[in-house]
């Protein structure tokens, strides 16, 4: 195993489920919930907040990257499954400080990947100076614009939309999801 990799290692095996929840306590992520469930009421797509303190093993050993993690969250969260393939999920590595976005094929073919870019910039700035939440609550405001500008919710429709995925954001440690 290469240096980097037993440095990585060392470092996702301090981070825990803890961590996270000091980094979001219970009034963030409820606040993130409300943000979540609001926005869903302006369109058709779902989003889903997911931040792990660290990977699993079996990704480390591997010297598997964020993204890697971040398309299997996708899938086992069933983001994917979404009626019309506009599901997102945000996604944030705490011991790596990295930030994913994995949008559904229906939204990512309407979206250039530079404008996903600039969304992962300006989380990451929030994030540098501590600010998580302000970060999460940013990337939620970003989604939000793109899906309603090319998912608008049917004017048409009456009553509340069908949520088909959970708003409360999903926080995992070193256990893993």
């Amino acid at each position: 195993m290469a240096r980097l990799s037993l440095k990585r290692l060392f470092r996702h095996r301090l981070w825990d489920e803890d961590d996270a929840r000091r980094v979001l306590p219970a009034d963030a992520l409820a606040r993130l919930q409300q943000r979540v469930a609001a926005s869903e009421q302006r369109h058709s797509g779902e989003i889903r907040v997911c931040v792990e303190a660290s990977l699993p093993l079996s990704y480390l050993w591997r010297d598997a990257p964020a993204r890697e993690r971040a398309v299997t969250m996708f899938g086992k969260l069933r983001v994917w499954d979404t009626e019309l393939n506009n599901g997102v999920l945000i996604y944030l590595l705490l011991a790596d400080h990295r930030i994913e976005i994995v949008a559904d094929r229906a939204l990512a073919r309407c979206v250039e990947p530079n404008h996903w870019q600039q969304v992962l910039d300006a989380m990451g700035e929030a994030f540098r100076a501590g600010r998580f939440e302000q970060g999460l609550n940013d990337a939620i405001d970003a989604v939000d614009a793109l899906l309603v500008k090319h998912f608008p919710r049917d004017a048409a429709s009456a009553g509340p939309r069908p949520n088909e995925l959970p708003d409360a954001p999903l926080l995992g440690g070193r256990r893993g999801l």
